[in-house]
């Protein structure tokens, strides 16, 4: 996981990381210790009762995510982003000015205006803070910078919390935590000083203020694109989900584990430490390119761990008065829940990392930073409505425990719905779970991959396992044309059939079939897909590379795009090839995780590639290993 961390060393992400760390601990300190302040010393600031101010005080921080969120999108596309950076770190500064001036003047209003400044400054920041990166950073090096991204915010929101709550504990006088604030702020603002420029993608957009008409424009922008309004709709559920599970904790602490105030903290840490683990193995898992499979994966977890802690809840734990903390974790049916958060962590990592990365890549860099903002609107908008769906189920006489087993319930009735709507996330799990499963990938040259358009991509044919190992490595799908009885092999043939595989024949065989792929590849890349072929016709029967079928000329000729040669090496002589003669005769004849290899090559015009060129190509990739 160098590679990740290295980006710490780098100019390019770490000042930013380092300002938008201090920005979540800020907003933390403060909210946590006003409504410690607030819950402890209830009567010397108003008449109101302290779980109505500690709701109150969450609303009041969370309203301008809704007033705000499509005027910072706005900004975020028309000016640079690292000026905007500074200037919201210089907002954070006067915000604790505000602050302070509300403690010594002991006024509740005043104190809710800062904290409602406070959520405009995450508001205004929240645009700048996922557009930037990829303006900064390379393609492979996305995952990595937005699995540091939420793990820092996740722990930054972890000790932000800790200290709001240590800070009201022990300072004589409250308008320390401004100070203390302002020195955070303060900080932030030095090292947003050293973000390098990024350059407005549409600097001579006019500025809507209308909140209500730019929402809907944002939103209708990530429309555009399904997969991004659905990943969008994903990472708001992530948000409705964890919220509710955090929100829980210190009620599930005390009523259902019978702990403390230090057992509420015990639950937040582990929860923290699991998301920055989940968060940090993205990289790894992913082979630094954003891995859509691992978003599945990531709610198989979701669901059935948050399943287990239903279960894993003790009863009967409850006395007269709180376990200490060590008294707690003498119990072993604790370990099992702190096992379930942690792992909850982890998958919610897998879940949220790569959904982030692929709308930042996927979304036009001239509405990038309006779609992120649409974003953050819906990701309010669903913490809102699970925030009251929480209370009234437990209003109801719901359990906490019961509350979490029909959340994950839920998630799994979401997750089936949204992979319904978009297969691409459930066979690129197919595809990451077969090719993790029975082999160890290497690959090289993805980056020819062309990330937007149309393009042809060339590869030998060496197994009926080709097709899936290539999926498997594209950052983007592609439409393969494939012999029509691969198309209808049992599970590889479902894979197939739902990534939009073009089934062709011989003329011989069936012409009708041949003519309708070849119409269908024309209408594919003139759609900016990419469509993927075996030029050979046929799976190779000796491992030798076969000669090139004048298909590829016939498409090229309709729609001259660019060709990206390909070459695997390593499968020859495994289940799904045909070294015996017959494929998948023997399972295992190789055993598990045999090295595979995956050889890119740079691109070649349409004229360039002519069968004898490509095949030459083809076989200088490939190299002597079959």
């Amino acid at each position: 996981m160098s590679g990740q961390f290295g980006l710490l060393k780098s100019r390019r992400f770490a000042p930013f990381f380092v300002t938008q760390f201090l920005g979540a601990f800020n907003d933390n300190l403060f909210k946590n210790a006003l409504v410690v302040l607030l819950t402890f010393q209830a009567a010397q600031w108003t008449t109101l009762a302290p779980g109505l101010l500690a709701n109150m005080a969450a609303g009041i921080f969370i309203l301008p995510f809704f007033l705000f969120s499509a005027t910072a999108g706005q900004l975020a596309d028309k000016y640079d982003k690292a000026m905007l950076a500074r200037l919201v770190k210089v907002l954070e500064m006067v915000i604790m000015g505000v602050a302070a001036t509300g403690f010594f003047l002991h006024s509740l209003p005043v104190l809710m205006g800062a904290l409602f400044l406070l959520g405009l400054h995450s508001t205004l920041f929240g645009p700048v803070k996922y557009a930037i990166m990829p303006q900064h950073l390379h393609a492979d090096e996305l995952v990595g910078g937005n699995a540091l991204i939420e793990a820092g915010t996740f722990v930054a929101i972890l000790i932000g919390t800790l200290a709001g709550g240590l800070l009201a504990g022990s300072v004589e006088h409250p308008a320390w935590i401004a100070v203390g604030g302002f020195v955070v702020a303060f900080a932030g603002y030095l090292s947003s000083r050293s973000i390098p420029s990024a350059p407005a993608p549409v600097p001579e957009l006019t500025i809507n203020l209308n909140p209500f008409s730019e929402t809907w424009r944002n939103i209708a922008f990530a429309r555009q694109n399904r997969t991004v309004f659905l990943s969008i709709l994903g990472i708001s559920w992530f948000w409705l989900y964890g919220a509710l599970f955090l929100a829980q904790f210190p009620a599930y602490a005390k009523f259902v584990l019978g702990g403390g105030e230090s057992s509420v903290t015990l639950l937040l840490a582990v929860f923290t430490v699991g998301i920055g683990i989940g968060s940090m193995l993205c990289e790894r898992m992913s082979g630094k390119h954003v891995e859509i499979g691992l978003v599945p994966f990531g709610s198989i977890g979701l669901t059935l761990f948050g399943l287990d802690l239903y279960f894993a809840s003790p009863v009967g734990l409850v006395g007269t008065t709180p376990h200490e903390l060590l008294a707690l974790l003498s119990i072993p049916a604790i370990w099992r829940v702190l096992f379930d958060l942690m792992m909850l962590g982890v998958f919610g990592g897998f879940f949220i990392v790569p959904l982030y990365a692929l709308v930042q890549v996927r979304s036009s860099a001239e509405h990038r930073a309006r779609i992120i903002a649409g974003n953050n609107i819906l990701n309010a908008l669903f913490m809102v409505v699970g925030a009251l769906g929480a209370a009234s189920l437990l209003g109801g006489g719901l359990s906490i425990p019961a509350l979490f087993g029909l959340a994950a319930l839920l998630n799994a009735a979401v997750a089936v719905y949204i992979y319904g709507l978009v297969p691409e996330f459930l066979l690129r799990f197919v595809a990451w779970l077969m090719v993790k499963a029975a082999y160890r990938l290497r690959t090289s040259g993805i980056e020819h991959i062309p990330e937007q358009g149309a393009a042809l991509l060339v590869a030998n044919h060496v197994s009926f396992a080709d097709a899936v190992v290539i999926m498997g490595a594209s950052p983007r799908p592609i439409r393969f044309v494939m012999d029509h009885r691969i198309f209808k092999t049992p599970l590889l043939g479902f894979v197939f059939r739902h990534c939009g595989a073009i089934p062709i024949a011989s003329a011989k065989e069936d012409p009708v079939m041949m003519e309708a792929a070849f119409v269908e590849v024309s209408k594919a890349l003139a759609a900016g897909d990419l469509v993927g072929i075996f030029p050979e016709g046929n799976i190779t029967r000796d491992g030798e590379l076969q000669i090139f079928k004048p298909g590829v000329t016939r498409i090229l000729a309709a729609n001259p795009v660019p060709v990206v040669p390909m070459a695997l090496s390593g499968l020859w002589g495994s289940f799904f090839s045909r070294v015996d003669g017959a494929a998948m005769k023997t399972p295992f004849r190789r055993g598990l995780f045999s090295d595979v290899a995956l050889r890119v090559g740079e691109q070649m015009t349409a004229e360039a590639a002519t069968p004898d060129n490509l095949r030459r190509r083809v076989l200088a990739l490939r190299g002597d290993i079959r």
